[in-house]
């Protein structure tokens, strides 16, 4: 797939090694509807069925995503319920895809965040802020819980009790207090951005991605060991790329002093 694919609020594709999903309602702070939730369903699917190398999310416009539509969720009203069942089979599935996905998943969080929003900017395993950014939970000030993976993933950056207590106050956070608290990574100034996020995808389809991806099962799921699966983990995913070329090609162009050339996943 060269040609980027849009389709009901939402843009992806991959090319030169690097997939690409854009939220790309900018005019509703990239809001999710229940069409938007089934492309992204159908984009999480093509976009790795397609191979790419690195995967990078971003938002279109001046903020990442406000969270659910809710001018949608009002005309449900009283039957939310329904619509939350109609959402979630779309979203939870798309979600899980991103972050069990074994590759590396940069996420670029160009404004605003919040809600529904969360567990797309912070499924990935770098999460890039713009100086503009504000973060805000959301859900308790609609009398709701989150969804999305938002509690999973928030938990595991920032520890349960101190995701625990962002929920529950929903207070609005700028991005300073959120690299402060490990909800981003690194911040860069606005118009920077979107560079820095592509330089680091760019620099991403060059590795060896086939052992990066391993990397990441291996660190994800170490809570979830004991000691002893955890070693055996570590032999049988180092003889996989053992025998692989980019294993011999890095340990070659590390002796002949060059840059080495990996065909990656």
């Amino acid at each position: 797939m060269v040609e980027l694919k849009s389709l009901d609020g939402l843009t992806w594709g991959v090319k030169d090694g690097i997939g690409r999903i854009v939220l790309d309602r900018p005019d509703k702070a990239n809001a999710i509807t229940l069409a938007m939730s089934r492309a992204l369903l159908q984009a999480t699917g093509e976009v790795l069925a397609e191979g790419p190398r690195v995967l990078l999310i971003t938002g279109s416009g001046p903020r990442f995503c406000a969270g659910g539509d809710l001018s949608e969720v009002c005309d449900s009203l009283p039957h939310l319920d329904d619509r939350i069942e109609e959402l979630i089979p779309n979203l939870h599935p798309a979600i899980r895809r991103l972050i069990e996905a074994p590759l590396p998943v940069i996420t670029a969080l160009n404004g605003a965040v919040g809600g529904a929003g969360i567990g797309l900017a912070l499924c990935g395993d770098f999460v890039l802020g713009a100086a503009s950014m504000k973060f805000r939970t959301g859900y308790s000030a609609i009398g709701l819980t989150p969804d999305v993976g938002a509690s999973y993933l928030l938990a595991r950056r920032v520890g349960p009790v101190k995701a625990k207590q962002l929920f529950m106050l929903n207070d609005q956070l700028d991005a300073e207090r959120c690299l402060e608290l490990g909800i981003v990574d690194q911040l860069f100034p606005d118009e920077q951005l979107e560079a820095a996020a592509t330089a680091l995808a760019a620099r991403f389809a060059a590795a060896a991605t086939g052992a990066l991806g391993r990397i990441k099962a291996l660190c994800d799921g170490a809570s979830e060991r004991s000691l002893s699966d955890h070693l055996d983990a570590e032999r049988d995913l180092l003889l996989e790329v053992a025998r692989g070329v980019d294993a011999l090609e890095g340990i070659r162009a590390f002796t002949e002093k060059r840059i080495p050339t990996f065909i990656g996943r």
